[in-house]
């Protein structure tokens, strides 16, 4: 039922009687001839700000309302289950930092399995949260962690400065900053990997890059140019070293720098970048075998130097990456953990070929690796010397097929494994779907 409101009659105004309406007319006519009237000057200029007034009243109602920081933020992400044990030859096999279904006892495996959420509170302030439902915890399968989380301060309108504060990948290696869901190979190599578990580290990094480097950054990613993201033409930042979701362990953080640039050349974008990084890092009590020698303080120079040329698949691209360095390594020889310098890594050439909707993508990829991998027990010794290729299908942007033929070498050693070789190939398998 609807509620109808009136007026009190006690508020309501009395309509005066005859008398009283001739008084009040003879008043009226009595002050018109004592009060002069208003000037016609007087009254356009009231009538000009009545209007305005009424213009801009219509004009606030028509302006779009300004938009919540939270309708700013985009939400998506990206899944991938893999299968691996296809015509393989050696069940005992594996790799440690690809995935963990490699080899005897393996099946199907949820690689990832990310939601991200992103977007501008602030013309000047960017936010990036990613975590992954596909991490593993001992033997729990599918457990929740943290991947990104961190602000970009925009220190000029334009946000060509700006400064990254949070978990992040580290601006080392562009096969590394490439995000998993644009990378052809289904796995980083393990040459430029080892520099970083996970990718990322909690620090603060200040980039830089003009306008037009930064439109061609996003032309890469959005355009399927398999891009490594915008991470800056000029980058220095500190961060903790001891990689991503680890607690710092010593007083020394990691500095880095990297300058890069994508040039047009022809229509084409090629990008060489130099990077560097040096820090302490430290092998702490879960990180090695009991007995195992070492520093009596645990912490190892860790430092490299890498050399990248990126050139986008349009249709034939190239990625190459080398690094040199040292950083901590397991000796057999002398059962303990020392500095050694380490070198590695791999050169992936592309074709890309589109038909209509539908993106075929063959690769061919090879890598070799001798050096340590800090993050590993006892700082594993490794010498790698693989090949692998095969074609990645997308019939649309939401969903992509891969098949991989990988043939490989491997020998790593710790305290437990000594000398554990392992050569073998297999066909690898994996179905994406982005969102």
């Amino acid at each position: 039922m609807t509620r109808t409101h009136s007026i009190s009659p006690f508020l309501q105004p009395k309509r005066p009687n005859g008398l009283l309406r001739h008084v009040v007319l003879a008043l009226a006519i009595t002050a018109g001839g004592l009060i002069p009237p208003v000037s016609l000057k007087a009254q356009v200029a009231g009538q000009g700000q009545g209007a305005k007034a009424d213009s801009a009243a219509a004009a606030a109602a028509k302006a779009p309302k300004a938009k919540a920081w939270y309708e700013n933020i985009r939400i998506r992400g990206y899944g991938q289950i893999r299968y691996n044990r296809l015509l393989e030859n050696n069940p005992q096999l594996q790799c440690e930092q690809c995935d963990r279904s490699w080899g005897e006892n393996g099946g199907f495996f949820i690689r990832r399995a990310r939601i991200i959420l992103q977007g501008y509170v602030h013309p000047q302030v960017f936010i990036y949260l990613q975590p992954d439902y596909a991490s593993s915890a001992g033997t729990t399968g599918h457990v929740a962690q943290l991947r990104d989380w961190y602000v970009d301060v925009g220190l000029d309108k334009a946000n060509e400065f700006r400064m990254r504060i949070g978990q992040s990948k580290v601006p080392f290696s562009f096969e590394n900053m490439q995000s998993s869901q644009n990378r052809i190979p289904l796995d980083r190599a393990d040459g430029t990997n080892s520099a970083n578990a996970n990718e990322r580290d909690l620090g603060v990094f200040f980039m830089w890059a003009p306008r037009v480097a930064r439109e061609r950054f996003a032309h890469l990613v959005n355009d399927n140019l398999k891009g490594s993201g915008d991470y800056g033409v000029i980058t220095v930042g500190a961060y903790n070293g001891q990689t991503a979701n680890r607690a710092e362990a010593n007083d020394n953080q990691h500095v880095v720098a990297r300058v890069t640039y994508p040039f047009l050349v022809r229509g084409q974008i090629i990008e060489p970048s130099v990077a560097a990084y040096t820090g302490m890092y430290r092998i702490t009590p879960d990180q090695r075998t009991s007995g195992v020698k070492g520093r009596a303080d645990w912490d190892y120079r860790d430092e490299r130097v890498l050399a990248t040329l990126a050139i986008a698949p349009q249709p034939l691209g190239i990625l190459a990456e080398y690094n040199v360095g040292r950083g901590p390594e397991y000796n057999p020889a002398r059962d303990s953990i020392e500095t050694q310098s380490l070198h590695g890594g791999f050169v992936t050439v592309t074709w890309q070929h589109k038909a209509r909707t539908q993106v075929f993508s063959p690769f061919v990829r090879y890598q070799v690796y001798d050096g340590g991998k800090k993050h590993e027990r006892d700082a594993r010794s490794y010498d790698v010397n693989d090949v692998e290729f095969g074609v990645e299908w997308q019939p649309h942007a939401n969903f992509e097929l891969v098949a991989a033929w990988y043939q490989g070498d491997r020998r790593f050693e710790d305290k437990t494994r000594p000398i554990n070789e392992q050569a073998g190939r297999l066909m690898r398998l994996q179905a994406q779907f982005n969102f």
